[in-house]
């Protein structure tokens, strides 16, 4: 497989690709693809990371992924063992240039507004996830009906957006695998102290350009992007262990210092660890 950006493999002549991942994890390399994503999960959790931002995915969700968005789905198997993902995969134009620009169409025009930063659904899970279910058995027609529905519901349904910020260039597949081996190796790595040598020399390059060259693409540093994996990957312990304590899973998460997790997770959710688990409660 090509690094990035890399095609959706398809029959030449479909315009709706119908996916289903099955097993023991998602794809967790970096990519993007010209193709909108519509992805209902259904079994497993982990973090989904989209443009400039880091979330959570969990059994579900509905997640739209714009077109040429990088994003990369990291399985957390201590969590689930089993991943299952259907997805819809389709261009703005693959029913015709001017097809979602009819009139009869107009009232669709805001999930392609939201998908330019990628967005998870909030309300209304239990209709589009009904539509999801009848895929397997449908015909290609019956799909690209079921396909405008799920539009017409996203469109209107509560939502909370991936991302705050995309790079508005597709990577080349060079600059492509750089942002690849970063992320897979912060991915991997983030519970263990990572400096910005260490960093630089994965992505093969000096620290002060390395600095540079992930905000530029991010806009965000490198250290601000580790944080927000460490927290994001604090919450679902929070959330899912109630034996450890708060500094065993600052611990866990990477965070040496106390004060550092405390002011980090602050930042971040508005609430500090602590009041964060008593809400969960």
């Amino acid at each position: 497989m090509k690094a990035l950006p890399f095609k959706i493999p398809k029959p030449e002549q479909d315009a709706l690709v119908y996916q289903v991942d099955y097993g023991t994890s998602f794809y967790d390399k970096l990519h993007q693809h010209k193709e909108i994503q519509i992805s209902l999960i259904v079994e497993g959790e982990g973090t989904l990371v989209v443009g400039d931002s880091v979330n959570d995915y969990a059994k579900n969700d509905v997640l739209i992924i714009g077109s040429n968005i990088p994003h990369v789905f990291k399985s957390d198997y201590s969590a689930s063992n089993s991943f299952h993902m259907i997805s819809l995969f389709f261009t703005r134009n693959s029913f015709g240039s001017s097809f979602f620009d009819l009139e009869e169409l107009k009232e669709v025009q805001a999930f392609f507004k939201r998908a330019k930063h990628g967005f998870k659904i909030a309300s209304k899970l239990k209709q589009i996830s009904a539509f999801f279910f009848q895929l397997e058995e449908s015909t290609k027609l019956k799909r690209f009906l079921i396909l405008l529905q799920i539009i017409k519901i996203t469109s209107k349904a509560n939502y909370n957006s991936l991302s705050s910020f995309i790079y508005d260039k597709t990577y080349s597949d060079n600059e492509g695998q750089r942002m690849r081996n970063v992320f897979e190796y912060t991915m991997n790595n983030f519970k263990q102290e990572i400096s910005l040598k260490t960093i630089s020399n994965v992505a093969n390059m000096t620290k002060n350009a390395f600095c540079k060259y992930f905000k530029k693409r991010t806009n965000k540093t490198y250290i601000q992007f580790l944080n927000e994996l460490r927290v994001e990957h604090s919450c679902r312990l929070l959330q899912s262990n109630n034996d450890l304590s708060i500094i065993q899973i600052a611990e866990c998460v990477g965070f040496n210092n106390m004060s550092n997790f405390n002011r980090q997770f602050k930042a971040l959710k508005s609430y500090n660890p602590s009041e964060f688990k008593k809400m969960l409660n």
